[in-house]
């Protein structure tokens, strides 16, 4: 056994043992956003004064391990807080895949009386649900339910309140990992979810605490889930004749076409670039993060010095640089690494994961809109989703190609649709879209392939 001493705490391993497993298993926030590959970089620690990679490092003598702990992802819920607890409350809760979003709802005001969040803990063993689904794969479920059980107890702590029901939702991997059921099967074709349909299980089988009764909102398909369902419970049907959008932006992002009768979905491999993955100074939405760039000026989270790159400030930067002629129409550019700020630059290979994701969604978008032989101008509502949705600017996210720019002006953010979605399923008698959900595979769709390429382009 060797002594591992991390930021002053110790603990002990076997010879042999990868740093990253000993950092997961003390709770210490370690980012592995490529899922142990060492791809991404993001788990670089100081060892006894020298930078590794604790993905690949074994430890084969007593070491000290020095690094910065990451803070809590900045996430918006866009819920009112009443703050008046009633008699009758229940939980609702949003397992995102890089967020967790609790909360509190009084059934007799049906309003929202108090929300948190936190970072999903699971993003130690990944950025996104492939590289969760391959943990799961090779070690099994049960680290990985521990992990967000662990944080959902402590969030409920925070608020502090029991109660008889808790109402989940989240996409068809979060919750088969929140359910403790192996997902192994999603991760390679045909891409089979163990279940689909509304899951009830006492809570304290699960593991948490202060909670009699789960259930869980149904989902549409491996790649399309409960999160989607609770967002159309919520926004409103357009029309009659008219149809509407929404765009769950994330590393797999979910598109649903919809009119007042029915509903076509399906979701776009985008990668994890958003969530500042697979980018040379990505990192997530936490203190330091470039949110916002405007002519050489950047807006940080907590107001911070600048540490890195969050998704919605690689929008705006890329908008930048597209809108004055750096990078090109092809996303090229001369000078192939362009400082952001001190220590915070955007390199070629960032502007191509960026194409391959903007490109992926845009695609998505139209090749549903051609399925229904819909028109942009047929578009009521564009709905934009996700944890960061209110800070992304639309404008710059139409220039770079990532939004259709006929409907900047349709466009309203939902902030975190899925929660809010849960809490009006919990609070109007577990009202859901109803109508019929088709789900589209784009892999097997030729007209995605062909605008998939064309759609790489940036439009100057």
């Amino acid at each position: 056994m060797h002594k591992v001493t991390v930021n002053g705490k110790t603990e002990y391993a076997p010879h042999g043992t990868l740093l990253s497993d000993i950092l997961n298993k003390s709770g210490k926030g370690v980012e592995h956003l490529c899922g142990g590959k060492g791809i991404c970089r993001k788990c670089t620690v100081t060892v006894d004064g020298k930078s590794e990679l604790s993905c690949r490092y074994k430890i084969e003598s007593d070491i000290t391990v020095c690094f910065d702990e990451k803070g809590e992802i900045l996430s918006e819920t866009g819920a009112h807080q009443s703050g008046t607890v009633t008699d009758n409350v229940c939980y609702a809760l949003d397992i995102g895949t890089t967020t967790l979003a609790l909360a509190l709802v009084s059934l007799d005001e049906k309003k929202i009386i108090k929300a948190v969040t936190r970072t999903n803990p699971q993003i130690k063993y990944g950025a996104d649900v492939i590289t969760r689904i391959e943990y799961c794969t090779k070690n099994g479920v049960d680290s990985l339910q521990r992990a967000v059980i662990t944080e959902i107890n402590t969030m409920i702590k925070q608020l502090g309140i029991c109660a008889e029901k808790m109402y989940v939702s989240g996409n068809t991997t979060m919750l088969h990992l929140f359910f403790g059921v192996d997902c192994s099967a999603m991760g390679v074709a045909p891409y089979t979810p163990s279940f689909l349909g509304s899951r009830t299980e006492k809570a304290k089988a699960l593991g948490i605490e202060s909670v009699e009764t789960v259930e869980s909102l149904p989902m549409v398909d491996a790649f399309v889930g409960a999160d989607i369902v609770a967002g159309l419970g919520l926004v409103a049907l357009p029309e009659k004749g008219r149809h509407s959008l929404l765009v769950d932006l994330g590393t797999n992002a979910e598109i649903v076409l919809f009119d007042d009768e029915s509903a076509l979905c399906t979701s776009a491999a985008a990668g994890p670039c958003f969530e500042g993955a697979n980018i040379s100074c990505g990192m997530s939405a936490t203190d330091g993060a470039v949110y916002a760039y405007t002519c050489g000026r950047t807006k940080t989270v907590g107001n911070a010095p600048a540490k890195g790159i969050c998704g919605t400030g690689l929008i705006d930067i890329i908008a930048h640089f597209v809108g004055n002629g750096t990078v090109d129409e092809t996303g090229f550019m001369e000078n192939q690494c362009i400082e952001i700020a001190e220590n915070v630059s955007i390199n070629q290979e960032d502007i191509r994961q960026y194409q391959l994701a903007k490109s992926a969604v845009y695609s998505a978008i139209v090749t549903l809109l051609k399925i229904k032989q819909v028109d942009l101008s047929d578009i009521e509502t564009l709905y934009i989703s996700g944890g960061f949705s209110a800070k992304v600017n639309v404008a710059n996210a139409a220039l770079t190609g990532l939004l259709p720019k006929e409907l900047t002006d349709k466009c309203t953010a939902l902030n975190n649709s899925s929660l809010l979605g849960t809490v009006k399923y919990a609070a109007e008698n577990n009202h859901l879209f109803k109508n019929r959900i088709t789900y589209v595979d784009l892999s097997a769709n030729p007209d995605f392939s062909d605008l998939f390429i064309e759609n790489m382009m940036f439009d100057h």
